[in-house]
Parts: C-alpha cells; sequence; structure tokens
C-alpha cells in the first residue's frame, strides 16, 4: 500500500482514482489511461529518473500468450480472481479472443478464456495483410470499476462469416454477466436507401470508449480494399445492459462516388475515441475516394475531427483540413489525417480553456478548440495554430511540469518531441521544448507514449515509449525512457518482437504501481526494479507464416512505385529491377488500395508473356524493405 499523498488530477478521469488522498495501487482502466486520452500516470512515486536510469531497473517478469496483441493492457489495482485473493492484476486481449488475468507482478497466468474462433487472415477483404495472421480482439477493452464490468469486442468466425459481439465481463471469472450482444446497425444514404453494418468489411481498431453511461466503438476497413462496401461506424451501447443506442454516426452517407471507394474510416491507429467533460464524443476520420471530390460536410466527413453528441445523433462541429495539405490531396495521396488520434488537453489558463491536438500523417498537428471545431466557420473551421511533429501513425500524450505548464509529448517519424502549451492570447499554441531522443523503427512513421510522474514534482516525470521492429526477423520492438527535464535516454531493452511487420506495432506501453507493461506478439513483459542481478527472459514466441498460399502460377512481388497512369503502375524491387504492374483486375474487385509514387506496395497475380504483373491484389506495404517478406 501507498503512503497518502495529494495528487493533481484530471478532469473527467477515468484510469486513476483521483482524489486529494490517495493509497494503495492504482487502476488503468481505459485507453491512454482517461477519456482525454492523456496516457498520464501522475500518481508514480517509484519510478524517477533516477530509478529508471540505473541498473536496478530491468526486466522482471513475462507471461507467454497465444498470439498477437494489438490491444493495451489494463490494470486493477485490487482485484479477486478464479479464486485467488485480491492481487494487483493485468488484464491482456489478444487476436485469438483470448483474454488473460495475469499477476501484474511475477506474470502468474491466473485465468485465461477464449471467446471463440478469430477471423483468418485468408477471410479479410482482399486478404489485409496489416494486422496478424488472426482478426479477433483488436480493439482495447474498457473497464466499469462501478459496477466490476470489462467491456470488450470480438470478432469471430463463425459459419464462414465475420461476427461481432459486444460482451460485459466479471474481471473475476471473466464469464458474461448478460448475453453478450451481436452487433449490428443501419443507417439511411444521401438517397433515402438503407446501409447495413457489414461485419465483414468493417474492422473495430480504435480503443473502446466508456463515457455518459454507455460504450462506444468506431469501426474502419481493413487496409483499404473493398471501398465499395465499408464506410466508417460510430456505434454505442447502454452500459450494464448491451443495449444498442437508438442513434449511430454512419461518417459516409454517399450513394455514389466517383469511383465507388467509400470508407472515411475511424482507425486512429488503435488510437481511443475521446470524451470531453460535457460528455462529448471526439474521434479523427481518414481517406475517402482517391479522385479527391467527395469529401461533403454533410454526407461525408473524410480527412476530419469530429465532435459528436454523447446520443451519437448530431455531428456538433468539424475540423476538416484546407489547401495545399488539406482533405482533397489526402485523399489523392491517400495521406489520411486519421492514422493519428484526437487528445483533449485538460482545461487550460486563458478564455480557450478546452483544446484538442491531433496529427496524421503528413505530420502537422494542429491545436483545435474543442468546443467548437468550426470556430465559427462554415466549412472546414480554423486551427488556433500548427506544429510540424513528423508523420504519424501514432497519438499524443501530454503531463504538467513542475513550472505548472502543460506538455504535449508528440511521437512523429522515429522522435520524441516535448512541446510546451502556451494557452494565453487569442490563439494558444504549443512551443518547441526539444527532444530527449529517439525510437528504433522501419514500420510506418511515428509510435506510442506515456508519461508517469509524481504529481507535478520537479525531477520526476518519465517518458515511455516502444519501438518498431528494424527488420521482419528477429523483428524486435524495445522499451525506452526518457527524461523530458534533462532531455536525455534513461533506458532501453528488448521488450518482446513483432514478426508480422506490415501491420505497424501499435504498442502502447502502461506505467502503474511501479511497473511498466508491454504487450507485443505472444508475449506480455513486465519491467520494474529489483535488487537482484538476473534480468527475467522473455517467452520465445512460435513462428507463423501469415502469408496467403499462392494459387500455382501465382507470384507476389514487393517494390517502390515509381510512376502510376490509371491501373498500369511500375514499380523497383528490392533488388532494382523494373516490373509493371496491371491492377485492372485489382480494381474492379475493389482489392486495390490506391499506390501512392515514392511508397511501396505488394502485388499479387500472375505475370503475363510480356513480363507485366497482372494484379488480382494490391495493397500498400512499408516504405522500408527490411520490413518485405521474401518475394515469391
Amino acid at each position: 500500500m501507498r503512503n497518502s499523498r495529494t495528487v493533481l488530477c484530471l478532469v473527467s478521469m477515468t484510469a486513476l482514482l483521483c482524489a486529494n488522498a490517495h493509497a494503495g495501487p492504482i487502476n488503468v482502466t481505459t485507453y491512454h489511461y482517461d477519456n482525454l486520452r492523456t496516457g498520464w500516470d501522475q500518481i508514480e512515486p517509484t519510478l524517477t529518473p533516477k530509478n529508471v536510469g540505473s541498473a536496478k531497473f530491468k526486466l522482471v517478469a513475462s507471461a507467454a500468450l497465444d498470439d498477437q496483441v494489438d490491444a493495451q493492457p489494463l490494470v486493477l489495482g485490487s482485484q479477486k480472481v478464479n479464486g485467488h485473493g485480491a492481487r494487483e492484476v493485468v488484464y491482456v486481449a489478444t487476436e485469438s479472443n483470448t483474454i488473460y488475468a495475469i499477476d501484474a507482478n511475477n506474470g502468474q497466468i491466473l485465468l485465461q478464456k477464449n471467446f471463440g474462433v478469430p477471423v483468418p487472415i485468408s477471410e479479410l477483404p482482399g486478404g489485409c495483410d496489416n494486422n496478424g495472421p488472426n482478426i479477433g480482439i483488436n480493439s482495447t477493452p474498457v473497464i466499469d470499476t462501478s459496477s466490476n464490468t470489462i467491456y470488450v469486442v470480438t470478432d469471430t468466425f463463425e459459419n464462414g462469416h465475420a461476427v461481432y459481439r459486444i460482451h460485459a465481463l466479471d474481471p473475476e471469472t471473466l464469464n458474461d454477466k448478460v448475453t453478450p450482444v451481436v452487433v449490428t446497425a443501419s443507417g439511411k444514404l444521401s438517397d433515402g436507401s438503407t446501409y447495413n453494418f457489414n461485419a465483414y468489411a468493417s474492422r473495430l481498431r480504435a480503443a473502446l470508449l466508456l463515457a455518459n453511461g454507455n460504450v462506444y466503438a468506431g469501426f474502419a476497413s481493413y487496409c483499404d480494399v473493398a471501398a465499395d462496401q465499408s464506410r466508417g461506424w460510430i456505434l454505442g451501447w447502454q452500459a450494464g445492459t448491451l443495449t444498442p443506442l437508438p442513434n449511430n454516426e454512419l461518417t459516409n452517407k454517399l450513394t455514389n462516388s466517383t469511383d465507388d471507394f467509400f470508407l472515411t474510416s475511424i482507425w486512429m491507429s488503435g488510437y481511443g475515441l475521446a470524451s470531453s467533460v460535457a460528455g462529448d464524443i471526439y474521434f479523427v476520420t481518414g481517406n475517402s475516394d482517391y479522385s479527391g471530390d467527395s469529401y461533403n460536410k454533410v454526407r461525408n466527413i473524410a480527412e476530419s475531427v469530429v465532435q459528436l453528441s454523447p446520443d451519437l445523433s448530431t455531428v456538433k462541429s468539424l475540423f476538416t483540413p484546407m489547401g495545399d495539405l488539406g482533405w482533397q490531396n489526402l485523399d489523392i495521396w491517400d495521406a489520411d489525417f486519421g492514422s493519428g488520434g484526437a487528445m483533449l488537453l485538460p482545461p487550460q489558463p486563458g478564455s480557450d480553456a478546452n483544446i484538442l491536438v491531433a496529427a496524421g500523417k503528413v505530420g502537422v498537428m494542429y491545436v483545435l478548440n474543442a468546443d467548437n471545431l468550426n470556430n465559427g466557420k462554415a466549412n472546414g473551421g480554423r486551427a488556433f495554430s500548427t506544429a510540424n511533429v513528423g508523420s504519424c501513425w501514432c497519438g499524443p500524450s501530454y503531463y504538467k511540469a513542475s513550472d505548472g505548464f502543460g506538455r504535449v509529448v508528440t511521437s512523429g517519424n522515429n522522435d520524441v518531441g516535448i512541446w510546451k502549451v502556451n494557452a494565453s492570447g487569442t490563439n494558444p499554441k504549443l512551443v518547441a521544448k526539444g527532444s530527449p531522443g529517439s525510437v528504433d523503427g522501419a514500420q510506418f512513421p511515428g509510435f506510442f507514449t506515456s508519461v508517469s510522474s509524481n504529481g507535478t514534482l520537479a525531477g520526476t516525470a518519465v517518458v515511455w515509449a516502444v519501438g518498431r521492429p528494424t527488420n521482419s526477423n528477429p523483428a524486435n520492438v524495445s522499451l525506452y525512457a526518457f527524461d523530458p527535464a534533462k532531455g536525455k535516454r534513461l533506458f532501453a531493452d528488448v521488450a518482446g518482437s513483432w514478426p508480422n511487420t506490415q501491420g505497424d506495432s501499435n504498442i502502447v506501453p502502461v506505467v502503474a504501481n511501479g511497473k511498466v507493461y508491454v504487450a507485443a506478439n505472444q508475449s506480455l513483459a513486465i519491467f520494474g526494479l529489483s535488487n537482484t542481478a538476473a534480468t527475467a527472459a522473455l517467452p520465445v514466441p512460435r513462428v507463423v507464416d501469415m502469408r496467403l498460399p499462392l494459387a500455382p502460377g501465382q507470384h507476389e512481388v514487393y517494390g517502390i512505385v515509381s510512376s502510376i497512369a490509371g491501373n498500369s503502375i511500375v514499380i523497383h524491387t528490392r533488388n532494382g529491377q523494373t516490373v509493371n504492374v496491371d491492377a485492372a483486375a485489382a480494381s474492379a474487385n475493389f482489392d486495390k488500395a490506391q499506390p501512392r509514387g515514392g511508397h511501396a506496395l505488394i502485388a499479387r497475380g500472375r505475370i503475363a508473356a510480356d513480363g507485366t504483373l497482372k494484379a488480382d491484389i494490391v495493397l500498400h506495404a512499408k516504405d522500408h524493405p527490411a520490413m518485405w517478406p521474401a518475394d515469391r
């Protein structure tokens, strides 16, 4: 148990047990600690920069899991599980639809339960490889401590079809507290016709949100394939009963578009839907038709930060970038704004107290008025200010420093950025305070951070990050710790592996009660302070070849795009050879993610007599050849 101490509590905190006097272990019950998505554990007196930078900080325990983990671990500081007495428990959900309850200190698996066969990659649209070999629990669950309930959405493969279900589980037994509910929904398109939720073409990546007595989920697509069928959704259910809310938000309501390419996905690299003190829901959408002509502020809210009413009935405001880096070019370039998440800042001093920040693939972070994203403009909106943070398949964090000013932590490209929040005047802005370091990674740019501190006490803040793999074998990922005040790295060590390198490792390090948790491929790593000389070992994962078997005569080639003329694409392979790709068949079947010059793709098909690869499937690939599996 901890000594009572004064702490600074965030507004609308759902993950930390905020009080003026706090004793005992904390809970981490939602993605990035709270509904604002700050990623800040502000009750951490043990893991100071001095301790983390010492030889005592190391891997102290681990646990072997059955599959890749895309969801962030959650922690209950005092919980009975499966007949064991109250312990600190970390809950981890895998892509095999398994949930583990693990002793948070020694890695002992107290209980595990499987919720059905996951959807194999062979049954995903186009065999989308932006994931592991299975899709099961892809989205971070959420825990309601007031009712002692874990809410989670599973994706199961039943009778040849994908089926989503939302569950309400007892954290002691992992049993369903009420009958799980199959996810269904319908919405009206612009011509009055009905569009029904399509589990086959919908992917749940963004973390769940518990707010307003409801559980909310945001759906996306698998890669950019099946774009004629897939559209973004925000759906909600009443907590406790799992009764679906009467309203939902269908992000793309167009009946037609130039290329029958819809999407407007909500994926945010797994970042969570956010919620304000007033209960409004915030998220960022991705790309739509690559013709660059389908955005509409009512019928297709692509490439936008969105403020949605708690009952999901009304888009209250919308920020859509305009100009050279505006929505049109973002759609044309497949440069999604929605590759990154939206973070709400705790109330700041000044006339514009409620601020939101968000950045995407082009690396511009917008500082926005969360109370009115339009900021009085009829179309699109206006940002208070912008900051160049680096290309971001990622999401920001926040903490308050000892000087009393907030800090935004960015993680574009491979660099940690520290930005002071200046909310005075009419245009709040971020002021660069430097970078304490960088992380390894050769997947798409960006990574995820968390922050721990002992309130705002000077010399206690630590920024935590997990890098991405730099190769496909052994495909290690490492945990990093940085001192933001002194601008230096404190720690770096291997924390697991991520061999399915075509799908980004969107790993969020979770800090709680003197420990740091990293869930990766088939493993949970637990770091902490230890006086023993020995360091714990990570489990050795089994190797899974997730690539689809090729049909007789088929080939699979990776390369960098040098030119595009409609469906005729020229690529340069890893050995410098030039390959002409005819993507007509892939395009006709909506098994084509629109390529972009200078970036990598994977093409699968047959080679014609003239050497042209007649592609059945064209997908995006990582730009670094070290991430590419062997051509076949």
